[in-house]
């Protein structure tokens, strides 16, 4: 068998990281020397490695700031098809349901697979969420970093990628629900219980119960937003049927 080169390996390591979220977009690397350290392999072989990434548009360089993982990285990674699909309102349910599956299966596996560390992370973000805020894009931007430490704790790197792939759309999906729920104390004080509940579930290691919890916040998600839009629904006809008689009254 032919022996792989050490800046191939290096090149994977590197690779691995980021997929698995120890580097993150925009990180800066260590300078060539720490790094040739830390991994305890020759500057020549570490530098191939990072031409490598760089080929890949995983890197870039700054001339005299060092070297960065790609700030844009998650746009990379996106789909325009599915960026197309995202900025359509119609979609946003059809969303809400991929969520279902998607968001399930982190649970489930940050349940099983889970380390105390992790369990640490999901706390922090939990605890790091808004109680009450009049920033929507914020609170949204906030949630999709707690469910992406969800998908870190599940170790999954297939499950972590296609959730980084679609965050701007769950941004938006997010920030849109929240708009619409926006003004509903009960509400939001339920889904903020309903977290509560997912993450008491991982941290008990109960990867159904996690499951569950998920599944139920999204269906109380879901239910509250189609009640929402079927009252504006006869809101707005019921607006018509009154422009419609003032009309006719003016006329007469």
């Amino acid at each position: 068998m032919k022996q792989q080169k050490l800046s191939d390996v290096i090149t994977e390591r590197l690779e691995t990281m980021i997929l698995d979220g120890t580097l993150v977009a925009g990180e800066k690397l260590l300078p060539e020397r720490l790094l040739a350290e830390k991994f305890q392999v020759s500057r020549p072989s570490l530098r191939e490695a990072i031409q490598n990434l760089q080929a890949k548009g995983l890197i870039e360089r700054k001339q005299g700031g060092g070297t960065f993982i790609t700030q844009n990285l998650s746009a990379k990674m996106t789909d325009p098809l599915l960026a197309l699909v995202g900025s359509r309102p119609e979609t946003q349910f059809d969303l809400l349901e991929f969520r279902h599956a998607l968001e399930g299966m982190a649970a489930y596996y940050a349940a099983l697979r889970g380390q105390p560390e992790d369990y640490q992370a999901l706390n922090n973000a939990l605890n790091s969420l808004p109680n009450t805020s009049t920033d929507s894009k914020q609170e949204a931007i906030a949630l999709v970093e707690f469910y992406l430490t969800m998908a870190k704790a599940a170790h999954n790197m297939v499950l972590l990628h296609v959730m980084r792939s679609m965050q701007g759309m769950l941004v938006e999906n997010i920030q849109r629900n929240l708009e619409m729920l926006r003004g509903g104390a009960d509400v939001e004080a339920q889904i903020r219980e309903q977290r509560h509940a997912i993450v008491k579930a991982i941290s008990a290691q109960d990867p159904e119960a996690a499951r569950k919890a998920s599944n139920q916040h999204l269906g109380f998600v879901e239910s509250t937003l189609l009640g929402i839009n079927q009252r504006d629904i006869k809101l707005q006809r019921a607006m018509r049927r009154i422009a419609v008689k003032e009309s006719g009254d003016i006329a007469s």
